[in-house]
């Protein structure tokens, strides 16, 4: 595998050599397998979600459509994407030997034990998220629906109530009302991976589906470093991802961040080996870095933020003359038209309900399009302007150092409000009470957001990292290093975007994963670069190696050890945004929503499979829930805006003339009182939920409690 840090004039390697190198020498066996294994996983998503979506649209998204559909995609995919993967070497060894460094067997071995490990680990203490409180267990339900019916939208069956009634309503949280059906938030990508999870192994095998997509995740961001930093880095950086804390949160639940993470890292592996290869190798291997960047937007529609750079980084290659360009673009927008047609035919609410970001994010794509093609069409002829000088670099190399301190300083300076919905003020106030906090229900704790990746990633990681930027930087406009162009100004957007506004409920360990698909790998990335490049400065100073070897220890330890004290509870903040002290508490050996299957089997085992269900309006049961009894237990449910008797005993008639049984849920029995019927409990969950901390890394897990009562009202 190639490095971009070994040497100063590493870039894009030249094409010709028989293995598809572009290097004379022997075939470098290790290399071209971690090549391989590092870029299959996006190659298989991409699959995966390029058949699904047609069939969902067309309701036929079932088991034996995805197999006769998506494997002979697949092979295609995995036969052109794998046939053109680079063999490439390290980079030169000293000055005296011709050959260059084929890529070390134990460098194939430590990243994918990392990544085994990782995935193992994350099974073990893997939640059972079902119960509809929060984002993974919406996938889940989402994935469930149309693991089961094969389609969308989800109807809300009137029918069985003895139709419309006031106060009766058939949304939930995550599921929107749209006429006379139910449209679920979010993007179809993760849940029709999680589907396939359903059909292999019913719920559990769904649930296991986020270990194995963030241990594919890592494994995919071991070959990224490998190719941009060396093989021998290859496995610090996938270990220090793998334990940072918000991978691992991310990787317990069903988020979308891995599977993102599986596309976007593996975008920018397959772009980077289009520049290994020649003749078609090169357009072939471009336009799938090019989908799977434009896939992300099935997975996450914020995704269409990290992979704006993307647009004129085109626009370079056209200018350029560089192969590249078309396929790459080609392949991003075949991907980003899959995540459009989804946004607008299957989850139109939800970007409605987020458009107050969306459309500040669309008028910049235009404008960014617009740009670019203007400078294409003013520069064509004449082509890319020559950097001469030092300033320009310098500069670049300077705001990058600048950038970061004002991210540190910002909480001295700013302090982030808002506008907020009662419920999420209502929400930021109760948060605030428990850690002590001013009560301020309007502040978001924004301006701390680079603290969170010095909680979760350390100082060290933050400091080695702006440095790479700034030296990458001059390298880059200087033409030295063209192989990190994409990635280093991707990474360089995403991170300051994100760190200005993160856009979510600032809360952790849930916010942390904002940090997931682009800013901690980036992060990650550019310190190991870093360390890599303060290594070989020693090396070329002829210092002997054992000091060398400690410069790289004592590299990898700064790296390595302040993830790990916060993900296994060895450090907490106390006193400042640096300051930390023992504690035995982590999250790293902690499971949360524990007992959600058995709980959820239980309710629908005790409801009638002839009933219609009411949720009455007292308490969250019935937004938590609605879609679990419609989903998983498969009878009619709906809730009540308001629990007054006669509107409740109005459902009720309407249910028994349907010529269905009524049955009255809640998570109070004294309200079933009115209602008739004997009560019973019908489930009694203790488990613990993810702690909720706003200026301070999480430590804690917080107990959950959940109890359904039911009633089957007296005919």
């Amino acid at each position: 595998m190639s490095a971009g840090a070994e040497t100063a004039t590493t870039g894009p390697p030249a094409a010709g050599a028989a293995d598809g190198s572009g290097m004379a020498g022997p075939p470098d066996v290790a290399g071209r397998l971690f090549g391989w294994l590092t870029v299959l996983p996006a190659l298989l998503a991409m699959a995966w979600l390029l058949a699904g979506l047609p069939l969902l649209l067309l309701g036929a998204f079932t088991p034996a459509a995805m197999l006769v559909v998506s494997v002979p995609l697949a092979a295609v995919l995995v036969v052109f994407g794998l046939r053109w993967i680079p063999g490439r070497w390290e980079g030169p060894l000293p000055v005296g030997k011709p050959e260059h460094a084929r890529t070390p067997w134990w460098t194939v071995a430590g990243v994918l034990v990392v990544a085994i490990g990782f995935g193992v680990d994350q099974l073990i203490y893997h939640s059972e998220f079902l119960i509809v409180m929060r984002d993974p267990a919406s996938y889940m339900q989402f994935a469930n629906w149309i693991a089961h019916h094969g389609s969308l939208p989800i109807p809300q069956d009137r029918a069985a109530f003895g139709g419309a009634h006031p106060g009766l309503r058939f949304d939930s949280f995550a599921f929107y009302p749209v006429g006379s059906t139910v449209v679920p938030q979010f993007m179809a990508g993760l849940p029709m991976v999680l589907a396939g999870g359903y059909w292999i192994g019913g719920v559990g095998a769904a649930l296991a589906m986020a270990p194995l997509l963030g241990a594919l995740a890592v494994l995919t961001f071991g070959g990224l470093a490998a190719r941009l930093v060396g093989p021998r880095w290859a496995p610090l950086a996938a270990l220090i991802l793998a334990i940072s804390l918000p991978e691992m949160f991310t990787s317990r639940s069903t988020y979308s961040e891995p599977l993102a993470q599986i596309l976007f890292l593996g975008g920018f592996c397959l772009v980077i080996d289009s520049f290994g290869t020649d003749g078609i190798g090169t357009r072939v291997t471009a336009a799938l870095g090019g989908l799977a960047f434009g896939l992300t937007l099935l997975v996450r529609i914020d995704g269409a933020s990290d992979i704006l750079p993307v647009l004129p980084y085109c626009g370079l290659l056209l200018l350029g003359r560089r192969r590249q360009a078309i396929p790459l673009f080609g392949g991003l927008a075949v991907g980003g038209i899959y995540g459009g047609v989804d946004g607008i035919l299957l989850s139109r609410p939800y970007l409605a309900s987020i458009k107050t970001s969306l459309e500040p994010l669309a008028a910049l794509g235009v404008v960014v399009v617009l740009a670019v093609a203007v400078a294409v069409a003013v520069l064509w002829r004449r082509g890319l302007p020559k950097i001469k000088g030092k300033w320009l670099p310098n500069a670049v190399a300077a705001l990058a150092c600048v950038v970061m301190i004002g991210f540190v300083v910002r909480p001295y300076l700013q302090t982030v409000h808002t506008k907020v919905t009662k419920a999420t003020a209502d929400y930021i106030a109760s948060m605030q009470r428990v850690d002590h906090l001013p009560i301020d229900p309007t502040r978001l704790y924004y301006e701390i957001s680079v603290h969170w990746v010095f909680w979760y990633i350390g100082v060290p990681a933050v400091v080695l990292g702006t440095l790479a930027a700034a030296l990458l930087a001059r390298r880059c406009l200087w033409g030295q290093v063209p192989i990190w162009t994409l990635p280093l100004v991707t990474f360089a957007w995403t991170i300051v975007v994100t760190l200005y506004r993160p856009a979510i409920t600032p809360d952790q360990p849930w916010a942390s994963r904002r940090l997931v698909p682009a800013v901690l790998p980036g992060f990650i990335l550019l310190a190991v670069w870093a360390a890599s490049w303060l290594v070989g400065r020693a090396r070329r100073s002829d210092l002997d190696r054992v000091t060398t070897g400690a410069l790289a220890a004592f590299c990898a330890a700064a790296l390595v050890l302040p993830a790990a004290m916060t993900t296994f509870g060895l450090g907490v903040k106390d006193g400042g945004p640096l300051g930390l002290r023992p504690t035995a508490d982590g999250l790293a050996t902690q499971t949360t929503y524990g007992g959600e299957i058995q709980a959820v089997n239980g309710l629908c085992a005790a409801i009638p499979r002839d009933s219609s269900v009411v949720f009455l309006a007292h308490g969250l049961v019935g937004e938590w829930l609605t879609e679990n009894v419609r989903g998983t237990c498969g009878v009619p449910v709906a809730r009540m805006d308001s629990s007054l008797s006669s509107t409740v005993e109005e459902v009720v008639r309407g249910i028994e003339q349907a010529g269905r049984r009524p049955v009255i849920l809640t998570d109070d029995p004294a309200k079933l009182t009115p209602y008739g019927g004997p009560i019973r409990q019908i489930m009694a969950l203790h488990s613990r939920q993810d702690g909720h901390t706003l200026t301070t890394p999480p430590l804690h897990t917080w107990p959950l409690t959940i109890n359904v009562w039911m009633s089957e009202p007296s005919r």
